[in-house]
């Protein structure tokens, strides 16, 4: 087993950096913490970092089925979804309440990477300090 404190770090192939930046930084108030140059920018939640990285996806066998990002409660998780149907944010997965007490939906970003916003009830009541 590898020691770890959970997933704090994802990396995605972007087709434009500066779109995908956006997007993170305007729908879930993510902050730039490195752009070295054009190809690559790093984001974070505070708690979690997405780095940013232009390339295609044509031939990798790499598939990333979604990420997730975990909403501090229930009422989060629904004006979430109310704003982002609001913006035009396409919706993948309508918002759903999930019999273990979990709600969650699914949206897409510019490139096609599906991102779920989930309340999760062992999860998501906890708090991180640095």
């Amino acid at each position: 087993m590898i020691k770890n404190r959970g997933m704090r770090h994802l990396a995605l192939k972007v087709s434009d950096v500066e779109r995908a930046k956006d997007f993170y930084v305007r729908v879930f108030g993510m902050k730039l913490v490195w752009q070295p140059d054009a190809d690559n920018a790093y984001l974070s939640s505070g708690c979690d970092n997405v780095a940013l990285h232009r390339g295609d996806h044509g031939g990798d066998a790499q598939r990333l089925d979604h990420l997730g990002f975990i909403v501090p409660t229930i009422a989060d998780v629904e004006a979430g979804y109310a704003w982002a149907k609001s913006i035009g944010v396409e919706i993948v997965h309508e918002l759903k309440h999930h019999r273990d007490g979990s709600v969650s939906f699914y949206i897409r970003d510019p490139d096609g990477n599906v991102i779920q916003a989930l309340y999760e009830p062992t999860i998501s009541p906890q708090s991180f300090s640095s």
